[in-house]
């Protein structure tokens, strides 16, 4: 009876290690969102974002990383899909882990955090779209947080990264290698 109580404590114990994030995966935040593996491809689609415009949006940096696809997205907004996490190329930890980077990067340039409303386009009644499954509150307005360029000028790379731009998108195996 005693080693069937201690089995049980032992394996609650070992699953709110992991629960907490200490055993395997790792904790994003303003420390160490630089050496995730995520954080080069997220600086390239946010600085190709940025020579176009001044608004980051969430949705745009996944379309710059080919994480969507512009016809998914298209599709969510004519309300034809549920929820936008249902057409992502990628797995919810991912793309959560995406949206603290980016909002650590955004902060690092100095880009102001705006909530956008997510409207449904088309025919007939305005309806919010969802952006999560689940619909909680922190992770939809995660998802609206657009970035916005304060200043009068347009916005320059910092010249360290000019030299060193690499492309957004990974290379197909049907393209030439790029010499560098």
């Amino acid at each position: 009876m005693n080693s069937e109580v201690l089995q049980r404590s032992s394996r609650k114990q070992t699953q709110s290690i992991r629960r907490a994030g200490i055993a395997g995966a790792r904790t994003v935040g303003i420390n160490n969102y630089h050496e995730d593996p995520l954080y080069p491809r997220i600086v390239r689609a946010v600085d190709a974002l940025l020579v176009h415009g001044i608004v980051v949006a969430p949705v745009d940096v996944l379309i710059e990383m080919d994480m969507l696809d512009k016809r998914c997205l298209e599709q969510w907004r004519c309300g034809l899909v549920t929820y936008l996490e249902r057409v992502n190329h990628g797995n919810l930890t991912r793309l959560s882990r995406l949206l603290r980077i980016l909002r650590c990067h955004a902060h690092d340039l100095n880009l102001v955090p705006s909530i956008a409303v997510y409207v449904r386009s088309g025919k007939g009644p305005r309806q919010h779209l969802r952006f999560t499954k689940t619909g909680e509150r922190k992770l939809e307005d995660a998802w609206a947080r657009h970035f916005v360029w304060p200043g009068n000028r347009p916005f320059h790379l910092p010249a360290s990264r000019q030299a060193t731009d690499l492309p957004v998108r990974p290379a197909s195996p049907d393209q030439p290698k790029r010499d560098t």
